[in-house]
């Protein structure tokens, strides 16, 4: 055998070997789920995540024809739900559903077993939501502006609840503390159930609240809204102004919500997962449910999606250095 007629043999086994490759990733995503694919959702059931995986998961096994199992990991601020997902095989069959804390955990945490950003493939983001900014109706305030004015002249003697320190409900009132110069004393709880309880009593007196909890102790004349913290008003509550058109122009911190597989999640399948998700959200009957929950849906693809998350870190990351919290 000729050393060219070698060359043309291990040309053409090269040749074969190459089509193969590009050959079998579009047949990989187009196999793919070949069994039921589970969701896990870091939170307790009742919250707003657990409700987001439900409707998704619904509506998912539909196109997929696998069911879509919403496994519950509720504990440590998400990260025993993400620690499983981090470990779990990268073949597209195990899903998280993230926060945004899910990023912040690497600054507010001492030991983590994950890294939230190396450690995970970035899908879709699927839903988003403004905080709103409420207090007790004995509280004298009815805006933003009077609240602000009773915080000066009482420095530390509102009670600002939270969910738990470091949670959204707790940094995005530190960031507005931090924005005013002012001061409270902060009441954290277990979770923003319990919170929420103490608030509707009246034993703390305003929070940073999720809305799925919020609005509707505000339309029932529970609470009083006197802003919210995204960059637009939110559907919910159109009449209540935002933090950024009540003084703190540029103020934007709500909560999102997105899919991420662990690292190493073939791109074709990490594809087919993004383009079912934004078709998903993009589905009206999606939307009103999103709406009844007070949820924005969002379709921020894998890309736009780990930008996103970077730079969250980078600045969440920076705020709690500043604060000086850190979790066990």
């Amino acid at each position: 055998m000729t050393r060219k007629s070698v060359g043309v043999r291990v040309g053409r086994r090269t040749a074969l070997g190459l089509t193969a490759v590009l050959v079998s990733a579009p047949v990989r995503a187009q196999a793919w789920p070949m069994r039921p694919v589970r969701l896990v959702v870091p939170f307790p059931p009742g919250g707003p995540a657990d409700a987001i995986g439900r409707i998704l998961g619904e509506r998912l096994a539909e196109i997929w024809g696998q069911p879509v199992i919403i496994d519950n990991r509720g504990g440590a601020g998400g990260n025993i739900g993400a620690d499983v997902v981090a470990k779990s095989a990268p073949d597209g069959h195990t899903l998280l559903l993230a926060a945004s804390s899910h990023v912040q955990g690497a600054a507010l945490y001492r030991r983590l077993a994950f890294d939230p950003i190396q450690d995970f493939a970035p899908i879709t983001q699927v839903a988003y939501y403004s905080l709103v900014v409420v207090v007790h109706p004995s509280v004298p305030a009815n805006n933003l502006q009077e609240f602000e004015a009773l915080l000066r002249a009482n420095p530390g003697q509102v009670t600002m609840t939270s969910a738990g320190v470091g949670t959204p409900t707790h940094l995005t009132a530190e960031l507005f503390r931090l924005r005013a110069g002012v001061q409270f004393t902060h009441v954290p709880f277990q979770g923003a159930a319990p919170a929420h309880t103490a608030l509707l009593a009246g034993q703390v007196q305003a929070m940073f609240h999720n809305p799925v909890l919020a609005v509707p102790a505000v339309q029932a004349g529970r609470l009083r809204a006197i802003a919210t913290t995204g960059a637009r008003r939110a559907a919910a509550l159109p009449d209540t102004p935002t933090l950024a058109e009540s003084g703190y122009p540029g103020f934007d911190a709500g909560t999102w919500y997105a899919v991420l597989g662990p690292a190493g999640v073939p791109a074709p399948v990490v594809a087919k997962i993004d383009a079912d998700m934004r078709r998903v959200v993009a589905l009206p009957a999606v939307r009103e449910r999103f709406s009844t929950q007070s949820l924005e849906t969002r379709d921020l693809g894998p890309e736009p999606l780990a930008a996103l998350m970077r730079a969250e870190l980078t600045s969440w990351g920076a705020l709690i250095q500043r604060l000086g919290i850190r979790q066990d």
